[in-house]
């Protein structure tokens, strides 16, 4: 296979119909990689899913758990028997919450200030405050928001959506990554992986720009005779080839990735052209501000996408660089600094996200999920005795909120304990949050299987159990 590949490597890098070969072969007809699975068709509640994840940390207490006694206990020291399990362990005082919590809407859910935009939709929201995780460093957490293990190589949750559902338009990849300017999150495109699944079902990166898709277009123009005698000449030379390795399925979706360019060509720009948009929707999600336009345009991207039959976008909030590693949500020095700057940025946009998506009629089969890989301490992250003003990362208890498609609204579920530190009641492990989320897509999450290595795989391994109060 691989002197099938070395072959034609400098004529097919080189040609007119280039693309990014991961992209392209994910929009290739199902049948060369297709799944005997089939959802369950009484149990769809979502056709689509959009993840919002926030890399580095949210701290739950300062977002969707409100604890009145962390001002109680404010500048107290932790009562606890042993010396708790963070990240640098080291454990300060405790301290209040830095923004003001309200009821919010009819339900009365309690958000902070920290998001007044999302705190809007309270009566749309789902909010779990009870989630657990078995890492709290950053790279093996992603691995465990996004594919259920802590180490790389097994499939993402939206690499499973598309290998267990399919595309239902050929035109574009099943599963997309918006990520954040900034840069790419801990691991990188580890988090969307395909693991051991045909390469078809890996994420595809779309950037900013005019050409989202690297490599779109031919490096310089040709009349319609050249680009059509380039393509005669290209087939031959595919049949040729393929001839010489019958039933071999990679080469024939190396193949098959290049005839699909052209279709990419006229379906990208078309479903990424967001000025077409109406002032009025521009405006919804925050486009023309400086602070939101960047999360604005991924989010408003999104719901095109979505409306286009792609099953799974994930947008990243975070992106660590070199030289700035609290480009993120990762809040050591400073919980009021760094989580209003980054608050600022989606605050609105998600908003407008779950709002256009509400009066489109699309919020009762698209699945919104909001989540981060953990929380962060109740006492400050300070080895003196004065109160610090950042938070350490906690495992033990976290929030995520989600909204839309078979799901109850304006409620929460779970419980951490008085200060936010551990789970009281209900924890929540990603298993069983990935289990619900293939349960509303019809998916039972104990039959969408993969043979690898000796074992039948799953996203959920030998894990996982629906969180059926909160499903309407």
């Amino acid at each position: 296979m691989n002197d099938s590949f070395n072959n034609r490597r400098s004529f097919l890098c080189n040609g007119s119909q280039s693309i990014a070969i991961t992209a392209v072969a994910s929009v290739l007809g199902q049948s060369l990689f297709a799944t005997n699975f089939k959802a369950n068709d009484k149990k769809i509640r979502a056709k689509r899913v959009v993840q919002i994840s926030l890399v580095g940390g949210l701290s739950h207490l300062d977002s969707f758990d409100y604890k009145p006694e962390l001002e109680k206990f404010h500048g107290k020291k932790l009562l606890a028997d042993k010396v708790p399990d963070t990240f640098f362990n080291q454990v300060g005082l405790i301290r209040k919450n830095d923004w003001e919590f309200k009821q919010r809407g009819k339900s009365g859910l309690f958000i902070s200030d920290l998001f007044p935009n999302i705190a809007k939709c309270a009566d749309d929201l789902t909010i779990i405050r009870s989630m657990v995780s078995d890492s709290a460093n950053h790279t093996p957490a992603l691995f465990i928001e996004n594919s259920g293990f802590s180490s790389n190589g097994f499939p993402a949750m939206g690499s499973w959506i598309s290998y267990g559902l399919g595309s239902e338009n050929a035109n574009l990849p099943v599963f997309i990554v918006l990520p954040d300017g900034r840069g790419e999150p801990n691991g990188c495109a580890s988090n969307w992986s395909n693991g051991f699944l045909p390469a078809n079902h890996q994420g595809v990166i779309f950037q900013s720009g005019n050409q989202p898709l690297k490599n779109l277009y031919p490096s310089k123009s040709r009349s319609n005779a050249e680009e059509n005698d380039s393509i005669d000449f290209l087939n031959q030379l595919n049949a040729s080839h393929l001839s010489g390795f019958p039933g071999d399925t990679n080469l024939a979706a190396r193949i098959k990735s290049h005839e699909m360019a052209a279709k990419l060509q006229l379906s990208v720009p078309e479903a990424t052209t967001i000025n077409n948009e109406p002032m009025h929707i521009q405006n919804l999600y925050g486009i023309h501000q400086p602070e939101t336009s960047v999360c604005a345009q991924k989010c408003l991207l999104a719901r095109r996408l979505l409306e286009r039959g792609v099953r799974f976008v994930q947008i990243y909030s975070g992106g660590p660089i070199a030289g700035s590693p609290r480009a993120s949500w990762d809040a050591h020095e400073n919980v009021k600094e760094n989580h209003s700057n980054e608050a600022l940025k989606i605050d609105q946009p998600v908003a407008g996200l779950i709002l256009d998506l509400k009066q489109r009629g699309m919020l009762e089969d698209t699945l919104v999920l909001f989540t981060t890989e953990f929380g962060r301490t109740p006492f400050a992250q300070s080895s003196s005795t004065t109160i610090g003003t950042g938070r350490d990362h906690n495992k033990y208890a976290f929030s995520v909120m989600m909204a839309g498609a078979g799901l109850k609204s304006g409620i929460t579920y779970g419980e951490s304990d008085p200060i936010g530190w551990k789970v009281a009641s209900n924890p929540v492990a990603w298993h069983d949050f990935h289990a619900t989320v293939l349960h509303l897509l019809g998916i039972d999450h104990e039959q969408l299987t993969f043979y690898h290595n000796g074992i039948q795989r799953r996203l959920t391994n030998v894990h996982g159990n629906i969180i059926h109060n909160i499903l309407a």
